[in-house]
């Protein structure tokens, strides 16, 4: 068994086995709802990132440089803003998509979040809390997107992010089963989920790929979260949430496929070893 085979197996074991734990012994044994955030924050939301820490540490010992942790704000502020704002867009999309298929009528008070204030007001509170929230999205980003991610299938950024995606899907599952999310047919409803997911993944790794920062990644799955889910949510409160999830697919995907299609996951791609040894020779000679 590779270092890196190796470093991947124990990473899934921790990040399942913490979370899966956390999940079940919070619902079955104190009645806790997952839906609380505080119940995320104490038994999920940083499993891995604790095991990305604990490979990167004392498994593989491959140390932090490839973790992206600097911010990189100052070369990246476009990414950013498209990380912050973005969400809203796909709120918009998707909605629009709603309506077009007859499955949704607009109503704008479905987004006066706050009692008694405009709806700009809601929208405006909620892009601060995405900022307040990004550190605890961190903890699953640096986990999947900036360890996993790079770990599957190196020379495959495609294939590697695709799975990194489905596997990010599956840790999700027993939330489909323990009172967070209710589908009436569940086994289409996790297929539908699933493939959400890896959708977002795709762009969760653009952002990861551009900015050369976790950071970004975990502002956009912070305004995924808090923004277009819970927009999407209010305003389709009556509908299932697999229509919920059907909906959200049409927008990540026309921006998933300019991403695939475009070839921007190979930016991703390791450069072979002979080039790499010979930058290394070049900078020692320089």
């Amino acid at each position: 068994m590779t270092t890196r085979t190796k470093g991947v197996l124990v990473f899934i074991l921790i990040s399942f086995g913490l979370a899966w734990a956390g999940m079940f012994i919070a619902r079955l044994v104190f009645q806790l709802s997952l839906v609380n955030p505080l119940v995320q924050l104490a038994g999920i939301a940083f499993t891995p990132a604790i095991a990305a820490f604990v490979v990167r540490k004392w498994v593989t010992r491959e140390g932090f440089a490839d973790a992206g942790m600097r911010p990189r704000i100052r070369q990246n502020v476009g990414l950013y803003l498209a990380a912050w704002i973005g969400p809203l867009g796909f709120a918009a999309a998707s909605l629009a998509s709603a309506a077009a298929a007859g499955q949704w009528e607009f109503d704008l008070s479905a987004f006066a979040l706050l009692p008694g204030q405009p709806v700009w007001v809601s929208i405006a509170a909620l892009l601060l809390i995405v900022i307040v929230l990004a550190p605890i999205y961190w903890g699953e980003e640096y986990g999947w997107t900036s360890y996993l991610r790079l770990r599957l299938f190196p020379e495959s950024p495609f294939i590697s992010t695709l799975l990194t995606g489905f596997i990010w899907a599956v840790w999700h599952y027993p939330l489909a089963f323990l009172g967070y999310i209710e589908f009436a047919n569940v086994t289409l409803g996790l297929a539908v989920w699933t493939v959400s997911f890896m959708l977002q993944e795709v762009i969760l790794t653009w952002l990861r790929i551009r900015s050369g920062s976790v950071w970004t990644a975990s502002l956009a799955h912070a305004g995924n979260n808090m923004i277009f889910a819970m927009l999407v949510g209010e305003a389709m409160a009556d509908d299932t949430a697999f229509a919920h999830t059907l909906v959200g697919i049409v927008p990540s995907a026309v921006v998933a496929a300019w991403i695939i299609f475009s070839g921007r996951l190979a930016a991703d791609r390791p450069e072979p070893v002979a080039v790499q040894e010979s930058h290394s020779v070049a900078a020692a000679r320089g």
